[in-house]
């Protein structure tokens, strides 16, 4: 971790990176951000916060595969209101099926 960073959320989502990146603009209010493997940072020093993507093994249910991420997401210069306010923008753009 930076100096400064919180790690706010920490959980394993069944997505692939290429789905990840497409969500993300959406959950993050599209907010200018680098993704450099599995780190996306965003550009704005003020409210920083940064991703951590970690491949996990695939869920296999029968014949099916599903890729599976840890995520790990680390926020610098928020207060508690705007983190909770960031964390629930963050899930309501990944919730699938009713979540």
């Amino acid at each position: 971790m930076a100096e400064g960073e919180v790690l706010a959320l920490c959980q394993d989502m069944t997505i692939t990176r290429d789905a990840f990146l497409r969500s993300l603009p959406a959950a993050v209010s599209h907010v200018a951000f680098a993704a450099d493997g599995g780190d996306i940072r965003s550009l704005d020093p003020a409210h920083a916060w940064r991703v951590a993507l970690s491949p996990l093994p695939e869920l296999r249910i029968g014949l099916i595969r599903l890729g599976r991420y840890r995520v790990e997401i680390f926020l610098t210069g928020y207060d508690p209101a705007r983190a909770k306010g960031f964390l629930e923008r963050f899930e309501l753009y990944f919730r699938r099926a009713g979540g």
